[in-house]
């Protein structure tokens, strides 16, 4: 095996498509609406969720070459990239916001990553925020001497991981009117549109602030298939302070549908999402009849 081929991720043996469960819960039923959980959490025990989908086709393409990906300090997308290097014998570099965690002991989450063997990569804030900028991307390249690398943006949205996540709107098809997910870089909801059946939508629950999201999904598919696919939605409202911020109503929901479904709600995508839908279930957002899907795509860490 060379590290990437598609022979060395079938042995990783991913479980797709995931298992679509309907769960009863009583506060949906009230509506007439019917909850169904797209458990991609189930995918893979390492790289769970739409971090198979959208990483699996850049790490065929990097062919065994090092992978350098980027973000912060909890970042789910560091923790599967150095997973997933470990798993194929591939190398991670981890280019990571906060020069200031350099002098510090790692968090558990980067704890993780150095132990899968990511070599970290600490850099400022404000280098941080122009990475994308061509000549600031090769000065970060030489400075993790990693030249010759495949980079894979933050988050691994990019037009290969768009495409892989077109799967999980396949996987769906006719079962579900409105299949909804929480979005970090929209990568997941762009393919996710993209493989839905006509009639279909998809509905994406922001968990950063900034409303910068829509034009950044519309810029995926355009790279990913030329133009716009499927129809898609945002609801800016639910992220509950910005990126794994909560709220004490946050937290007392998460652990009340734990307790009611046996589910372990993930609280930086998982918990927003959960509680968006039920939120919209009451103001009336859905037809009775709606059949909801809801896309589990991570669960609690560590």
């Amino acid at each position: 095996m060379t590290g990437t081929d598609t022979r060395g991720l079938a042995a990783l043996r991913p479980r797709l498509p995931s298992p679509l469960r309907e769960v009863a819960d009583g506060r949906f039923e009230r509506h007439g609406v019917r909850l169904l959980l797209k458990r991609d959490d189930l995918i893979h025990p390492e790289l769970v969720g739409n971090k198979w989908r959208k990483l699996a086709p850049n790490l065929d393409a990097a062919d065994g070459r090092t992978v350098v990906t980027f973000g912060g300090a909890y970042s789910n997308h560091l923790r599967a990239t150095a997973a997933a290097g470990r798993l194929l014998g591939l190398p991670t570099v981890g280019v990571v916001r906060g020069q200031e965690l350099a002098e510090l002991p790692l968090n558990p989450s980067l704890a993780r990553c150095a132990a899968d063997g990511m070599r970290l990569h600490f850099v400022d804030r404000s280098t941080y925020r122009r990475k994308a900028q061509p000549e600031t991307l090769a000065a970060l390249l030489r400075a993790a001497e990693a030249e010759d690398a495949v980079v894979v943006p933050e988050g691994g949205s990019n037009a290969r991981a768009v495409r892989g996540c077109r799967a999980l709107g396949e996987e769906l098809g006719e079962h579900a009117d409105v299949t909804a997910l929480a979005c970090g870089t929209g990568g997941t909801l762009a393919g996710l549109a993209a493989g839905l059946p006509a009639g279909r939508r998809a509905l994406g629950i922001p968990v950063l602030k900034g409303g910068f999201l829509a034009d950044d999904i519309r810029r995926l598919q355009e790279r990913a298939f030329g133009g716009p696919r499927g129809t898609w939605s945002l609801d800016d409202r639910f992220h509950h302070g910005g990126y794994a911020r909560t709220t004490p109503g946050l937290d007392a929901f998460a652990d009340d549908f734990e307790q009611r479904h046996g589910l372990a709600v993930e609280r930086v995508y998982v918990a927003k999402l959960l509680y968006a839908l039920l939120a919209l279930t009451e103001e009336g957002a859905f037809p009775r009849g709606t059949a909801l899907a809801a896309v589990v795509t991570g669960r609690p860490f560590p």
